[in-house]
């Protein structure tokens, strides 16, 4: 199944700068709807109002961390299909290991670059 590049993203950061490299790392890849949330509350509100084909998420984010994020979005029935990929600074095995277990579809580490972020959504979608 082929990576549908009309698919509306939504990108998780509190820190707007990641938040513009993402969206131009998407829009390389040949992503343009791309949305944006500054934290996992207000993302979580879009996902209610939208559905979304993939969602990238910041691990460390307040008030509401990328973490808490995936765990309301699993838990959430209208939601919990929604691919998952959350980004950290830290590759710490217990993050990721927790993060697998709370149901992330991938994981990347900063800083990565178009090809990381391409190889990770084909491994989402299984390309």
């Amino acid at each position: 199944m082929a990576v549908d590049l009309t698919m509306p993203i939504l990108v998780v950061d509190d820190y707007k700068t990641m938040i513009r490299i993402i969206r131009n790392l998407l829009k390389q890849l040949g992503f343009n709807d791309v949305d944006e949330a500054s934290d996992g509350t207000e993302a979580l509100q879009k996902m209610q109002g939208r559905k979304y084909g993939l969602v990238i998420s910041d691990w460390n984010m307040e008030p509401m961390t990328g973490y808490e994020l995936l765990k309301n979005v699993r838990g959430d029935e209208k939601l919990n299909r929604t691919p998952f990929i959350m980004v950290t600074a830290e590759s710490k095995t217990e993050n990721v290991i927790a993060a697998k277990k709370a149901g992330v579809n991938n994981y990347i580490v900063k800083p990565f670059n178009a090809a990381t972020l391409k190889a990770k959504i084909d491994a989402v979608f299984g390309e």
